[in-house]
């Protein structure tokens, strides 16, 4: 004759069901936290440097009128998204990049970390958003190397080339953990009223 459990058995053994039920739902939950946040959309932010001085010739740095662009970068960056901002900062070692990054990373407290605009920029752009995966990210290369960048992406077949003179892009990259990969380009700061580039000035063969 099979025993008749106790009240407080049965008690017992129903706790340690909800118990577990509990403990297999907080993993569930915390599983799929970090699932979507492992996938969430990556955003690359895009810019050329600000307006360069004319000396000295072989890295110059910014010019009167460049600083004031960089300052309305950092205002327009500082506060890019309602919750965090931007994440982390890339800068080719160019005084010209450096100084134009440097507002922002004074404004948000971030290191600039910086990246060979001479490297394969297939393999750059892959390690950095591997790297920085679901955060907001600021890119700031040369006229050249941006178009050359943002199509590395994926974000854009034919990204126009950039003008001598023309300072005022900038480019929001969103990278969806499923989806398709999508380029906004946007202006800032005192507007270029020049004509496109050519993409024949030999100017865009080198760091501009």
């Amino acid at each position: 004759m099979h025993k008749i459990r106790s009240d407080p058995e049965r008690r017992k053994k129903r706790n340690r069901r909800r118990i577990q039920a509990i403990l297999f739902s907080a993993a569930i939950a915390i599983g799929l936290a970090w699932f979507l946040e492992s996938r969430a959309t990556t955003t690359v932010i895009f810019v050329r440097h600000a307006e360069k001085a004319l000396i000295p010739v072989d890295d110059p740095g910014l010019s009167a009128i460049g600083r004031l662009r960089a300052a309305e970068l950092a205002r327009q960056l500082a506060d890019v998204d309602v919750v965090g901002g931007i994440d982390v900062i890339y800068s080719t070692p160019y005084r010209r990049t450096l100084e134009t990054a440097e507002p922002v990373a004074a404004a948000l407290g971030l290191p600039i970390n910086r990246y060979d605009p001479n490297e394969d920029y297939a393999t750059l752009l892959r390690g950095i958003v591997k790297q920085h995966k679901g955060r907001i990210i600021l890119v700031v290369g040369h006229s050249n190397t941006l178009p050359e960048l943002i199509a590395a992406l994926g974000a854009g077949k034919k990204v126009p080339p950039i003008a001598e003179f023309e300072y005022d892009n900038l480019y929001l990259v969103s990278i969806p953990w499923f989806g398709k990969t999508k380029t906004i380009r946007l202006r800032y700061g005192d507007p270029y009223e020049g004509d496109p580039a050519d993409e024949s000035y030999p100017g865009l063969k080198m760091n501009q």
